[in-house]
C-alpha cells in the first residue's frame, strides 16, 4: 500500500509547521499523478461545505466503484473502522475503510479527498482537504453533488443541530411516511396550506412569473404542544417533492449558525426549511435573523415552515410581513368532529367496542392528540394484557393527571412539588 508518510527515528523526518504540510500536500499530489498521471491541486473548503463530505462518506462507505483508494497518510496510523448499520434491514456491524489518514480519488471526474492528521501534544485532530486536476472539474463535480445531495435529501432529513461543541448538520432518515390522508386539521387551512405548497414546487413557475411574486413563501405554525404541528411538517415533508431541512432554535443559535442554515438551505433550493421552537430565538440574534429572511442576503427558492408553542413571544415583525412568514395558522386543541377523525385514524375501534368510541370522543374534550393517542395506547396495552378495556377507568385517570400537571399539586395529600 503506497503510503505518504513513515515514521522514522529521525527527528529531521518530523512533520510540523508550514513544512510538514507542505511535505505531506507534496507527498499526497504525487501519490495521485503516480496513480493517474494528472496534477491535482488544493482547494479551500470549510464545515460549511457539509455536502461534500457527505456525499464522499456515503460513497467510501457503500464501496462506491467510482472511488478510488490511492494511498494511506501516515504509515502507523489506523485506515478502517467500523460501526453499527441499525438503518440496515438487519442492523449489523459493519467495517469499512476510514475517511481518515486516506488519500481516495474519483478518476473520472479529476477530483480527490483526503483527511490529514493534524498533531498536538494530547490529541489528534484532521484537516480536510479536497484536490482537483482543473477549476472546471471541480465546478462539475460539485454540479453533479449538488444533484445526487437534493435527490438524497428526498429520503431523508438534513438536520441543524446547535450546542456546546458547536453547530453540527447531519442526514437522518425518515423513520416513516405520514400521508396526507393522517393529516387530521380543520379542512380549510389543511387545503390551504397543502395548495400553497404544491404551487411552489409545481415544475412550472408560472404562477410566480405571471404575478411577479417573489419565489419564497413562509407560514408559522403555531398553538398548544401535541396537536398536530409535527405531524403535518412530517407529512409535508414526506408528501411534497423537494428536500426537507430542520433546524430547532436553542440558546447556542447565533449569527454564525443562522448564517451556515440558509447557506445551506440555498444550495438545496427549491426546498422546505423547518424552524422548530422559533420563539426560543435568543435575543442577540433576532434582528440578524429578520435581515437574513429579507433584504440583500434574502435567497429566493426556500418555503419556509415556522412553528411555536408561544405565539406572543415571537417578535412581531416575523408574522404577516411578505418574505418572512406570510401566513400564520393557528393548530388548536381539537374539537368534537376533529377528535372524532383522529379516533378513527388511531383504529380505536380495534380496541374497544362503538358505544366506548362514543364515549371516547364526547369524554376527552380539552385533550390534545397527543393525549388522545397515549389514551389509545394505554387502552391497547389494557386490552393485550386482560382481554378488555376499562375506557371510563383510564379517561378519569388521564384527567386526574392532566389537572395536576395545570395546578402544579401532584400529592394526593395536597403538598405541592418544590424546595421549601
Amino acid at each position: 500500500m503506497k503510503c505518504i508518510y513513515e515514521q522514522s527515528a529521525d527527528q529531521k523526518n518530523d512533520v510540523k509547521g508550514y513544512p510538514g504540510y507542505a511535505r505531506l500536500i507534496g507527498g499526497i499530489q504525487d501519490a495521485l499523478f503516480a496513480a493517474y498521471g494528472k496534477t491535482f491541486e488544493p482547494y479551500q473548503t470549510d464545515d460549511a461545505h457539509f455536502e461534500l463530505w457527505t456525499i464522499f462518506e456515503e460513497d467510501v462507505k457503500n464501496e462506491n466503484p467510482e472511488v478510488e483508494h490511492v494511498a494511506k497518510i501516515f504509515d502507523k496510523l489506523e485506515t478502517q473502522t467500523f460501526e453499527y448499520d441499525e438503518e440496515a434491514r438487519e442492523p449489523v456491524y459493519r467495517v469499512h475503510r476510514a475517511l481518515q489518514n486516506n488519500v481516495y480519488a474519483y478518476k473520472k471526474a479529476g477530483i480527490a479527498f483526503a483527511r490529514i492528521p493534524v498533531f498536538d501534544d494530547s490529541s489528534i485532530m484532521y484537516m480536510q482537504c479536497v484536490l482537483a486536476t482543473s477549476p472546471l472539474e471541480m465546478e462539475n463535480f460539485l454540479q453533479t453533488l449538488r444533484n445526487r445531495l437534493w435527490h438524497k435529501s428526498r429520503n431523508e432529513v438534513l438536520v441543524f443541530k446547535e450546542g456546546m461543541d458547536g453547530f453540527v448538520q447531519e442526514q437522518q432518515p425518515v423513520t416513516r411516511a405520514i400521508s396526507r390522508e393522517e393529516v387530521v386539521l380543520r379542512a380549510d387551512v389543511k387545503e390551504e396550506i397543502y395548495q400553497m405548497l404544491d404551487h411552489f414546487f409545481a415544475e412550472d413557475r408560472s404562477f410566480f412569473t405571471k404575478f411577479n411574486i417573489p419565489y419564497k413563501r413562509g407560514i408559522l405554525l403555531y398553538g398548544p404542544p401535541g396537536n398536530g404541528k409535527t405531524t403535518l411538517v412530517k407529512s409535508i415533508a414526506g408528501t411534497v417533492d423537494a428536500p426537507v431541512a430542520y433546524w430547532q432554535i436553542t440558546e447556542f443559535t447565533s449569527s454564525e449558525s443562522i448564517s451556515q442554515v440558509f447557506e445551506s438551505a440555498t444550495r438545496l433550493a427549491p426546498m422546505i426549511l423547518v424552524i422548530e421552537d422559533i420563539d426560543s430565538m435568543p435575543e442577540e440574534a433576532r434582528s440578524y435573523f429578520l435581515n437574513t429572511l429579507d433584504g440583500a442576503t434574502s435567497k429566493e427558492g426556500i418555503f419556509l415552515i415556522g412553528t411555536t408553542n408561544y405565539p406572543e413571544e415571537i417578535d412581531p415583525g416575523l408574522i404577516n410581513r411578505a418574505g418572512r412568514f406570510d401566513r400564520g395558522y393557528e393548530i388548536p386543541l381539537p374539537n368534537k368532529e376533529l377528535r372524532h377523525r383522529y379516533v378513527k385514524v388511531l383504529n380505536f375501534q380495534t380496541v374497544v367496542q362503538g358505544a366506548d368510541l362514543d364515549k371516547i370522543v364526547s369524554e376527552t374534550e380539552g385533550f390534545s392528540f397527543a393525549q388522545i393517542k397515549e389514551l389509545f395506547i394505554a387502552a391497547a396495552m389494557e386490552q393485550h394484557a386482560a382481554g378488555k378495556v376499562d375506557i371510563n377507568k383510564l379517561i378519569k385517570s388521564m384527567k386526574k393527571e392532566q389537572k395536576k400537571s395545570k395546578t402544579g399539586k401532584w400529592w394526593e395529600g395536597g403538598d405541592e412539588l418544590g424546595f421549601h
